[in-house]
């Protein structure tokens, strides 16, 4: 386990303000299994779920067209980033 630095609190002030300045939408149990799965393998437009739609109303998943020309689901950067700080991505 990664262990931060002493900074006597200052990231998580930072993290609240940052929280605090904007509509912020937690994520359910389920978008996270989601952002997961599409992290390893992007998802057939065929098997989209209402946790895909509601990951892709909040820029963490998108539509993509693959090589063989059909439309998938990937994840953003935005997507990537969120599984990055969560220590998956």
């Amino acid at each position: 386990m990664r262990r931060l630095p002493n900074t006597g609190g200052l990231v998580v002030r930072e993290m609240e303000r940052n929280c605090a300045s904007r509509d912020v939408r937690w994520l359910s149990a389920h978008e996270l299994a989601t952002l997961l799965l599409l992290h390893d393998a992007p998802v057939a437009l065929m098997a989209v779920t209402l946790d895909v739609m509601a990951l892709r109303e909040v820029g963490l998943v998108q539509l993509v067209e693959s090589e063989q020309g059909e439309a998938r689901f990937a994840l953003t950067v935005e997507g990537n980033a969120v599984l990055r700080v969560l220590g998956a991505g």
